[in-house]
């Protein structure tokens, strides 16, 4: 058992939160806690630029009032929302916050996985701690 779980969501209402939330509550200890952490990706300067600052609040507000309405009901479970790239964020917040072991879901891989990746198969390769994936 796991004294503190660092469950990875996705932002987007997509990914299925309760089967990540039952696997989080299986492996912390009795004790231990349970942080949720999703990652919105950050908008290349050029696309910022662009944008008006005032849809980007209005957008990073959205993010959080819906991550926090995914997550209405689970008591036990701190909600953390960061910028950054996916995979870089999760480990370094897991590095800087005592987690030791990881909950992150992963799609059926493809061809394009082949060449971009995945952020659950870069969490497994780079975290120097434990990792769970579901599928």
């Amino acid at each position: 058992m796991y004294s503190h779980v660092l469950l990875a969501v996705s932002p987007d209402e997509e990914t299925p939160l309760a089967r990540g939330l039952e696997a989080a509550r299986q492996l912390v200890a009795t004790g231990g806690r349970i942080t949720a952490l999703t990652v919105v990706e950050r908008l290349p300067g050029y696309v910022a630029a662009e944008v008006p600052e005032e849809v980007l609040q209005a957008s990073q507000e959205r993010t959080v009032t819906r991550f926090h309405e995914r997550l209405a009901g689970a008591g036990d479970v701190e909600p953390v929302i960061v910028s950054g790239h996916p995979g870089r964020e999760i480990i370094g917040w897991a590095e800087d916050n005592g987690v030791d072991c990881i909950v992150v879901m992963s799609h059926q891989p493809g061809f394009s996985d082949l060449f971009l990746g995945s952020t659950a198969t870069w969490v497994v390769r780079q975290s120097p701690t434990s990792v769970h994936v579901l599928r």
